[in-house]
């Protein structure tokens, strides 16, 4: 009787809303009511009764043609959602077929990359009109020979509902390549090699692997990284002799840290195989001739907690980027091949409190350093000879520069990316010996309407409650006035250390071009002002990085960008936890939430050491068998904060076969909204059956998908009839 009554009370407050934000048509939605199932859940004294818990099914039950009770339970609740979720949109159908195809007209849609030079051929990456999947090709010598065709991934496509080909690697002597599959969209990929001459695809098949591979230099080893089946966490790297079963591989090292993945990559140099093993706070590498593929590796440095580094070969050295003696910024050190313990590295760029090192490319006659100062990247070159050491200019207030993994050893050029959030990507060639620099590519935005005078670009400093700076980058239509009516959509991350770059979007112009402010806030948990702000957004510091979010929505609303009944956010996958963590905390400060692939039930996948990522995300997140972080997780944990108050409108997207952040936390945390929310405001699920945690394949379905996005958040404003604005 309880159900019966919820369910007539909120579908009548749901009607009124959807009526009120003009998002739907029709009266007659049912609203999807999950069962609920009481599971006790205890830890340290702590008991959590959770109502839900019945929606986690394994991989076997979802990839099983034959389902249970219970897979068609879940089933039937996602797609009872799904229907939902199409019903209430119904109205804005037509408009998203608008706004794809408004996206889609400013793509030039028969594009190509700019060729790289890799021993002797030139790469080239490309897409035909009309078709969703890139070919791949090559030329040998120079860019007016006769190209040869690696893979048409849009045959390689044909009969899947979800395909990704990648880790195209090309052996020593151009004549064979391995190549990576994924058909579900769980990042569980199958390897093969093709031959470059005949065309002939052998049968070696080797499952479950992370997609990467490394060629020995006889041409005919590789080297490959397994995942375990069921945590999906890198776990062992294989020695392949090509014509051998697949069955006779031979495991040349185990990670049986459970905290620790591993991988095994090639220096620039080709001198070298690397085996690298990782944690959150800690790196170890050991190395191998790569003329010796039976050979034994050598350690570099054993794991230490709270030592990283990784390794780059020159000449007679090793070149480590490092936090050694506590360089929490990192610095450039190298140490002798024949003597790579921690005692003999030596600096070669030394620790700088105001500059974070994330990377470094070595030349034979030039080293580039990519640096980040005051949220900034900047691209350094030095001479080895110490002759010359001078920084690319860069003049806009905020943008995004990097440098591409340049192949080519013996080179004064170095190919580089630049764009900002009113500059479209440019592909830029320069030369380090005269300075000189040469646009290869600049991103072609069509439709005839696009001027980048049209658009400004700011960086604004919000004081957070506990007075730290934080930065939020701002862009919107030069005729669009900022006051409280104006729609203003805020984005972040926050979190694994990740820095959202402050790049050009041609979707984004979609709602630019409609009135709307886009603002990305770099708050604690990404390095944007360095480690520290990472170290102080994780762990028992996880907090910052929601009231960073949140300050800045107060100030964004204080300095009249926009007010509340304006205001709206999106974040995906630890973003979405973000989104989670916000709307409990301050709902009122927002009219609308797009949660994608949202981490939301924190405290019980973290428990659970069975479920992939979780034993390698410790050090991010903190372990809850520790009460302190138990206690302390909880504390923000969207699903276990869920209370009955008034929430935004809300949409979540997920995929089923995620296997980042699965699909049942998102499911869960809606059916908890929809029990216990008082609101009368949009609650929406959209569960993609094919897909997993990166959303759809091909590049005109990840465009629908941005539609439906958009569309949501341009019906809570009622801007489906808005003209654009023109130049």
């Amino acid at each position: 009787m309880r159900k019966i009554f919820i369910s007539l009370m909120v579908l009548s407050l749901i009607l009124a809303a959807a009526c009120k934000n003009k998002i739907m048509k029709s009266t007659d939605s049912k609203i999807p009511v999950a069962e609920k199932q009481p599971t006790k859940l205890e830890k340290h004294g702590d008991v959590r009764i959770d109502n839900y818990f019945w929606m986690r099914l394994s991989d076997e039950q979802k990839l099983s043609e034959v389902k249970d009770e219970q897979t068609q339970n879940v089933v039937n609740y996602l797609e009872e959602e799904n229907a939902y979720y199409d019903d209430l949109t119904n109205y804005t159908k037509d408009f998203q077929e608008k706004l794809f195809e408004e996206m889609k007209g400013r793509i030039k849609e028969d594009d190509s990359s700019v060729p790289y030079k890799d021993n002797g051929y030139f790469y080239i990456t490309r897409f035909e009109k009309g078709m969703q999947y890139p070919i791949y090709s090559r030329k040998k010598g120079n860019l007016e020979a006769k190209e040869e065709v690696l893979f048409n991934v849009n045959d390689e496509a044909k009969g899947f509902d979800y395909f990704q080909l990648g880790g195209l690697n090309i052996s020593t002597d151009n004549k064979l390549t391995v190549y990576a599959t994924d058909t579900v969209s769980r990042r569980q990929y199958s390897l093969r090699i093709k031959n470059l001459e005949t065309g002939e695809v052998y049968k070696d098949v080797i499952e479950n692997t992370t997609g990467g591979s490394v060629w020995a230099n006889d041409n005919k080893t590789i080297f490959y990284t397994k995942k375990n089946p069921e945590t999906l966490r890198s776990e062992k790297i294989f020695r392949h002799v090509l014509g051998t079963p697949t069955s006779e591989d031979v495991e040349v090292y185990h990670e049986k840290d459970d905290t620790f993945g591993t991988y095994v990559t090639k220096s620039k140099s080709d001198k070298y195989i690397i085996i690298g093993s990782h944690s959150t706070v800690s790196t170890e590498a050991q190395y191998l001739d790569a003329d010796n593929p039976t050979g034994e590796f050598t350690m570099i440095q054993a794991r230490e907690r709270d030592l990283e580094y990784s390794v780059s070969h020159f000449e007679d050295d090793f070149y480590l980027l490092t936090n050694k003696d506590n360089a929490i910024n990192f610095k450039l050190m190298k140490t002798p091949i024949s003597k790579t313990e921690k005692e003999n590295w030596v600096d070669v760029i030394s620790h700088r409190d105001d500059t974070l090192l994330e990377d470094f490319s070595i030349f034979k006659e030039y080293l580039v350093l990519e640096e980040r100062t005051n949220g900034l990247n900047k691209v350094r070159i030095k001479r080895w000879d110490k002759k010359e050491d001078y920084y690319l200019p860069f003049n806009e207030e905020t943008y995004s520069v990097g440098v591409y993994a340049n192949p080519d050893f013996d080179t004064n050029i170095i190919r580089y990316s630049y764009n900002s959030m009113t500059t479209p990507a440019s592909v830029i060639d320069f030369n380090m010996s005269d300075k000189s620099k040469d646009v290869k590519k600049e991103q072609e935005v069509l439709g005839g309407e696009f001027q980048k005078e049209n658009y400004k670009s700011e960086r604004v400093w919000v004081t957070a409650r506990d007075g730290e700076k934080v930065a939020v980058s701002l862009v919107y239509h030069k005729d669009t006035e900022l006051n409280a009516e104006t729609p203003l959509l805020q984005y972040a991350y926050g979190s694994y250390g990740y820095t959202i770059p402050d790049g050009f979007s041609t979707t984004r112009l979609s709602l630019l071009d409609r009135g709307f402010v886009y603002a990305l806030a770099h708050i604690r948990g990404s390095e944007y002002l360095g480690r520290n702000w990472y170290e102080d957004g994780k762990m028992l510091n996880k907090m910052n990085t929601f009231n960073d979010f949140i300050d800045c929505s107060k100030h964004l609303i204080e300095k009249n960008y926009t007010s509340a009944n304006h205001l709206y956010a999106m974040g995906g996958s630890a973003g979405g936890l973000l989104m989670g963590a916000i709307v409990n905390m301050n709902p009122e400060l927002y009219n609308g939430i797009i949660a994608a692939v949202p981490f939301v039930d924190v405290i019980s996948t973290m428990l659970d050491d069975s479920i992939p990522l979780t034993t390698g995300e410790y050090d991010e997140w903190g372990n809850p068998n520790d009460k302190e972080y138990y206690n302390y997780i909880k504390s923000y944990s969207p699903y276990d904060q869920v209370k009955s108050k008034e929430y935004p409108n809300i949409l979540v997207t997920t995929g089923y076969h995620d296997s980042q952040v699965q699909y049942w936390e998102p499911a869960k945390w809606v059916a908890k909204l929809r029990e216990l929310k008082t609101d009368n405001k949009l609650l929406l699920l959209h569960t993609n059956m094919e897909a997993g945690h990166g959303g759809a394949s091909g590049r005109f379905e990840a465009l629908k998908e941005t539609a439906k996005d958009y569309s949501f958040f341009l019906a809570l404003e009622d801007k489906l009839e808005t003209d654009l604005i023109k130049p």
